[in-house]
């Protein structure tokens, strides 16, 4: 990390941010100095759907919208998450993400998260733990809620209650 992005206050938000939250000061320490600091512009593109999945964010400052085909699904905000999929199955990203404001994002490349892995340190296995608790609990929600639809004869509340799920359960990235 860059000399005019001190490290203090940016270990003081990850511990503050529900996804690092259960890590030890000293783990963070481990990973901090390898985290990117990335600004984007308002309107200025993280990644688009398909490109390779080589990075996983955190949103430092402002927020960043979730495309897919275009339409605006969702968006993520200061303390969030996402390209989590992507640095685990290697695949190419499902969706496009744009900063709807001025942001300043965290970047962990997936090549440093692969080191993590390889070098067996524990703070890489806990950050796999929170990455599959929350992909399990997005299933979770989204599974009980197509339950849910499955009953419904309105088609007009299917459509909105299916916008619903992809808004807050699968598409992070």
């Amino acid at each position: 990390m860059s000399k005019d992005f001190p490290l203090e206050p940016v270990m003081i938000f990850l511990l503050g941010t529900p996804f690092f939250e259960k890590l030890q000061p000293e783990e963070l320490q481990e990973i901090i100095h390898l985290v990117e600091k990335v600004a984007f512009l308002k309107g200025d593109t993280v990644f688009n759907e398909g490109d390779p999945g080589d990075a996983w964010y955190v949103v430092y400052k402002g927020a960043v919208d979730v495309l897919k085909n275009g339409q605006k699904i969702t968006t993520i905000e200061s303390q969030d998450c996402f390209g989590e999929m992507s640095i685990l199955d290697k695949l190419p990203r499902s969706a496009t993400v744009q900063a709807s404001v001025d942001s300043v994002l965290l970047r962990i490349t997936s090549e440093v998260f692969d080191q993590l892995i390889k070098e067996k340190k524990l703070v890489a296995y806990k950050l796999v733990h929170e990455m599959a608790i929350l992909l399990s609990n997005r299933q979770r929600a989204s599974t009980e809620k197509l339950s849910e639809l499955i009953g419904h004869e309105d088609i007009n509340n299917v459509h909105t209650e299916m916008r619903n799920i992809v808004e807050k359960s699968s598409v992070r990235e």
